[in-house]
């Protein structure tokens, strides 16, 4: 009996000790997971031209202490992104995947959202490494291939040194171990989207990832995905180091129109009124839960704000001063379903002599029995115009034929001349710097000394308003052709044109795509103006802390612009000429094994017993006598057709016709030629 209290006490000592390790263990795990940030936000803002944007904007953060081993389990951060910024030594990277080009007359050019998330069509990637020298190219190849796994889509095609080039300094951020790849025709699928939906701890099950239904998204206008990755742990110096992965969607939508019973003119037609069931077919019926904060936005520019101010047509004060959320949702343009929770009003507009107004509305508070629905009704019309980069960019073909053509790059001013940065008054001093990064394929050999530049109509010398200039040949079947320019135009140029000239190249009949006659995509240049900055201060009295979209319009991300994808036509050989060698040697087989089929099955004595009696019918006194002559000159006996084979009378009397043909020929030639 002594020893049963020890039997008993021994396990339930080590059941508590290995319950303290336990918990102990899981609080560190816990603590671990506390490092780890998540928050997802929308940001809806009505368009001039009655369309929608909505941006969404998810942010996953993570500690460098995550991803230093492989075997850490992750919360909140996607494994595969922290294992592949560790294998490849990644400190930046941003790939997107783009359906549609973005409109920057209508849609803005000088903000935020253009700057960043306005991409080229297709797939654009590049990436900047932490390794050595030598070694960056062969990390770009791995990760292309693992990024073209991981997203279901042709990236791999960027691990062949023409696709992919190398910028010095034009392209931001500038740095030796950056490498830039672009595929224009690559398509933009739902296959492409799923695998980006799975990064989030959410995926499209909760929260805002809700209203990203598919058919919405694709028969929208515009859509562009980006992921954008920032990594700090390599740097040595760096107090907060970690993983930043930014994921954001960009879709413009249009709503459907609701008939409404006021009619108006042309020029002031009424917008149509939307919600988010309307345009998205769903509404938020609560937050992630693993989301630090889930907030939506609705975004007033500082043109529709001016609008709004002009249509105060019975108030006494101005309708920016009541710019709270009773004023907000009952002022004279339009009205909105749900009350804001907050408002912000821009600080610092520069650009502007409006400020933008920007509402909140958070998702903590909604759920499956009250969803969210934001919902914009217009009750009269709006007229107004989004703020414009200081020129816009356009860029087309000249010339005609397959041998050779010329690039033109166009640049319209937008009469930008209000807030710019870093000039002065004197006209002389004033200068408006254009960086410009163009990267064609090997096969169009351009002709860099017939660089042209055109300032006003007029032609300038390079020496006059080109700055600096990189130029890096392409190398047949090896590596594009780069192009990287800085030009100081004035401050008050209305247009300014460049031009080059190209020869088309030819290429291998293996290297032509499925549909070569459609012609070959050069990729979208870059525009950027380094003395403007795109930023948006907002300010909000009781607001102490800023969320992460706040956090991201502050920062000056630089104002730039792509132009158009250029569809270049190159001579193609007649792909036919295979089908015909096909079909000839097909004939020819078909002849040979047909004519030695029926050798094999043929009867051959039945066939030469029919063969005697055709004769036998056919006999007369003309083949007898033909007999007979070719028996006498062959001095042999005569025999009769009956006992003579029906073949070899034939053969004779076909000889003996061809021998008197041949004499017949040779006498008359003796006879004339004399």
């Amino acid at each position: 009996m002594t020893h049963l209290p020890r039997r008993i006490l021994y396990p339930f000592l080590l059941l508590l000790f290995h319950i303290f390790f336990s918990a102990i263990a899981f609080g560190s795990v816990l603590h671990e997971a506390g490092e780890e940030e998540f928050s997802e936000e929308l940001l809806l803002r009505p368009l001039p031209d009655q369309k929608v944007l909505a941006h969404f904007h998810f942010e996953t953060r993570a500690p460098s202490s995550l991803s230093d081993s492989y075997g850490r389990h992750h919360h909140l951060f996607p494994k595969a992104i922290a294992q592949l910024v560790q294998k490849f030594r990644v400190k930046e990277m941003e790939l997107s995947f783009t359906q549609g080009r973005w409109n920057y007359d209508q849609w803005g050019g000088f903000d935020p959202i253009p700057s960043s998330n306005a991409k080229p069509p297709g797939v654009e990637l590049w990436a900047v490494f932490d390794v050595p020298q030598y070694q960056v190219d062969a990390s770009w190849k791995n990760l292309t291939h693992t990024l073209s796994g991981l997203f279901c889509a042709s990236i791999n095609f960027l691990e062949s040194s023409t696709t992919y080039s190398a910028p010095e300094w034009s392209f931001q951020p500038s740095s030796g171990s950056l490498r830039y790849g672009t595929l224009p025709r690559e398509a933009v699928c739902t296959e492409n989207l799923t695998p980006w939906l799975k990064l989030l701890p959410c995926r499209d099950k909760t929260g805002l990832s809700v209203l990203m239904h598919r058919p919405s998204i694709y028969r929208g206008f515009y859509h562009s995905q980006r992921l954008h990755l920032k990594s700090s742990q390599f740097d040595s110096g760096g107090l907060e180091s970690g993983i930043v992965l930014e994921q954001t969607l960009t879709v413009v939508l249009q709503p459907n129109s609701q008939s409404a019973s006021k009619t108006y003119s042309i020029e002031t037609k009424l917008q149509p009124s939307w919600s988010l069931s309307s345009i998205f077919g769903r509404k938020v019926t609560g937050r992630c839960v693993l989301a630090k904060s889930s907030n939506v936005y609705l975004q007033l520019e500082r043109g529709l704000v001016t609008e709004l101010e002009n249509l105060r047509t019975e108030n006494m004060i101005s309708w920016a001063d009541n710019m709270g959320s009773e004023g907000l949702r009952s002022n004279p343009g339009f009205e909105l379903s749900v009350k804001p929770d907050r408002v912000f009003k821009e600080v610092n507009s520069v650009h502007s002599k409006s400020s933008s107004v920007l509402c909140e509305y958070s998702i903590v508070k909604y759920s499956d029995s009250e969803p969210f629905d934001l919902g914009l009704t217009w009750k009269l019309p709006a007229v107004w115009s989004c703020q414009q980069a200081p020129l816009h960019a356009s860029r087309f073909l000249m010339g005609s034929g397959n041998e050779r053509g010329a690039i033109a790059i166009s640049l319209t001013s937008t009469e930008l001349n209000e807030g710019f940065l870093g000039a002065n008054t004197v006209e002389d001093s004033c200068k408006l710097q254009v960086d410009i990064f163009q990267v064609v394929p090997w096969y169009i050999k351009v002709y860099f000394h017939t660089l042209q530049v055109f300032v006003d109509g007029q032609p300038q010398g390079l020496t006059d308003v080109v700055e600096k200039m990189h130029v890096s040949p392409s190398e047949d079947k090896v590596s594009p052709g780069v192009m990287e320019l800085v030009l100081k135009f004035p401050c008050g140029v209305k247009s300014a044109t460049l031009t080059l000239e190209f020869d088309k190249g030819f290429l291998h009949i293996d290297e032509y795509p499925p549909d070569a006659n459609q012609g070959f995509d050069i990729p979208s240049a870059v525009i950027s103006f380094p003395n403007f900055l795109a930023s948006t201060h907002y300010l909000e009295e009781n607001s102490l802390t800023k969320t992460p979209m706040l956090s991201k319009f502050q920062e000056k991300s630089l104002v730039l612009s792509y132009t158009e994808v250029l569809l270049v036509p190159l001579t193609t050989p007649d792909f036919s000429m295979p089908y015909n060698v096909i079909t000839i040697t097909c004939t020819v087989f078909a002849l040979y094994f047909g004519s030695l089929v029926n050798v094999l099955r043929r009867r051959v004595g039945e066939e030469e017993r029919l063969l005697k009696n055709r004769a036998a019918r056919k006999a007369g006194r003309l083949p007898q006598l033909l007999s007979k002559l070719s028996a006498k000159l062959r001095g042999k006996e005569w025999e009769s057709p009956q006992s003579s084979s029906a073949s070899s009378s034939f053969s004779s009397s076909k000889l003996m016709l061809k021998v008197v043909i041949v004499a017949g020929i040779a006498i008359f030639w003796q006879f004339y030629s004399k």
